[in-house]
């Protein structure tokens, strides 16, 4: 009769705070339901309240982070926060980047070891590669194997207020742990001015950043970083084109139950060859849609056969676009 009361008072206590707006308290209240559980026995129960409150406080966490950068009107256009799902076993990724990835998340993870022996885990990052090469993709599965939220600044908009943007970054980062992605840095890289003082502001905020971000700096053009910049980071981490195997492991990733098993990869990879990640998924996904309405996704050799032509023919078409759209910006 006692343990019923007691029940009842703890979940009037639980929608009072609610009621309330007290979170704090709602939380404590919730965990000591969930001890209770544990103690009389119901530890499936226990378990599943603990992982909700968990879930919960991680989801108010990032409503608060966001709303700290919706409340700074002049950030909504430059930096956008998330908590990306994306994982390493869901990216193709060369043998070194694989390595090279894998390693930031173990210092990372056991950054309280190496403090130990005042050492610092890898924090500053520069990707480098040709665009559409899995940079923004890498730095999501970062922040998800870390847990942490992705604050993604574009420094692709016109300069304006660059440096006050920056400023205000730098602020929100000394309240919020996160992986900091900082894209299109070439396109404030070759101006002067203000886009010089900005990139002086951003090289400065990676060599002095000491409280447990992450911060990734992407360029598609690193020859553009003379050698008193790449030595402000840990690590500089090279993406490059995908070619044979990786070309078609992202084939089969982006098609998954679609990929044929009988595709004849020799023309495909020859046919990829020079094309990014990104360009090969977009050709894959153009490829798969004509095979569902031309209803060539059977068992027989010839939609296997009709299957590959399609492939082949999108990732021709992807690299003349590519082409073109290069020659246009020279």
């Amino acid at each position: 009769m006692s343990e019923t009361v007691s029940a009842n008072d703890d979940i009037i206590e639980l929608v009072q705070s609610h009621a309330d707006g007290d979170d704090k308290k709602f939380y404590v209240i919730a965990m000591q339901i969930a001890a209770k559980a544990a103690r009389l026995g119901h530890t499936q129960f226990a378990q599943e309240l603990r992982d909700l409150v968990t879930e919960l406080r991680r989801k108010t966490h990032h409503e608060a982070q966001l709303a700290t950068i919706k409340t700074r009107g002049e950030l909504e256009s430059f930096a956008t926060i998330s908590y990306p799902d994306v994982r390493f076993n869901s990216m193709t990724l060369s043998p070194d980047n694989q390595k090279q990835l894998y390693n930031v998340v173990v210092e990372q993870h056991q950054r309280d070891k190496l403090m130990l022996y005042n050492l610092r885990p890898i924090q500053q990052l520069l990707f480098a590669g040709p665009s559409g090469t899995g940079k923004t993709l890498a730095a999501k599965a970062l922040a998800g194997e870390l847990n942490l939220p992705l604050i993604s600044v574009r420094l692709d908009m016109p300069i304006g207020d660059t440096a006050t943007k920056l400023r205000s970054i730098i602020d929100i980062s000394q309240e919020t742990r996160g992986v900091y992605l900082f894209n299109e840095v070439d396109a404030i890289t070759a101006d002067g001015g203000e886009a010089r003082q900005a990139i002086n502001l951003l090289l400065q905020f990676v060599e002095d950043d000491y409280l447990n971000n992450l911060i990734i700096v992407a360029t598609n053009h690193p020859q553009s970083f003379g050698y008193a910049t790449l030595r402000r980071f840990d690590q500089v981490i090279k993406f490059e084109l995908p070619s044979g195997d990786e070309i078609r492991s992202v084939i089969e990733n982006r098609l998954a139950v679609f990929t044929p098993m009988k595709a004849s990869w020799e023309p495909i990879v020859a046919a990829a060859d020079g094309l990014s990640h990104a360009d090969l998924a977009v050709a894959a996904t153009n490829a798969v849609k004509r095979a569902v309405l031309n209803g060539k996704i059977g068992k027989s050799a010839g939609d296997f056969e009709e299957w590959t032509e399609y492939l082949c023919y999108e990732l021709e078409e992807r690299k003349r676009y590519c082409n073109t759209d290069c020659e246009g910006q020279t």
